[in-house]
């Protein structure tokens, strides 16, 4: 009995994630950041390398969240791959907001005519601050 109930929690874990990963794939597809940063670097010829890249870090990051292991690599590539986690999260956040059409109307309901690359810089300085008080002041992070 205790098998059964074991496989059919592995069988709703694998269907689960699944259906997630599908939809977060899909969701990165349907508002086009891979061909939009291809088209803003001008390296369009390299898409198929930026979705490779994509899917092999998807695949990355469910090992690392099933198997327990530890990579002694020191601070500086630590502190590299958290960079590069935060320029994705930042160019998809980017992409979001631009396929929503969020700071126009965000600058008209608040009436902000004036300054509005101001607003965004002070929006992206407050993430890079929160980033390094989280890795760098003791309490947020505990490795």
């Amino acid at each position: 009995m205790a098998i059964l109930k074991n496989l059919i929690l592995i069988l709703l874990g694998i269907g689960g994630g699944t259906v997630i990963s599908g939809a977060v794939f899909a969701f990165i597809a349907i508002i086009g950041v891979v061909p939009r940063l291809a088209q803003k670097t001008n390296t369009e010829k390299y898409i198929m390398a930026y979705e490779n890249a994509i899917v092999a870090g998807g695949m990355f990051g469910v090992f690392t969240i099933l198997f327990d292991y530890y990579l002694p690599i020191g601070a500086v590539p630590v502190m590299l791959y958290s960079l590069a986690i935060g320029i994705f999260y930042g160019c998809l956040a980017v992409s979001l907001a631009e396929v929503l059409n969020v700071i126009p109307i965000l600058a008209r309901r608040t009436m902000l005519t004036r300054g509005i690359k101001y607003f965004v810089l002070a929006i992206a300085l407050g993430k890079a601050l929160g980033a390094v008080l989280y890795y760098f002041v003791d309490g947020f992070y505990v490795i």
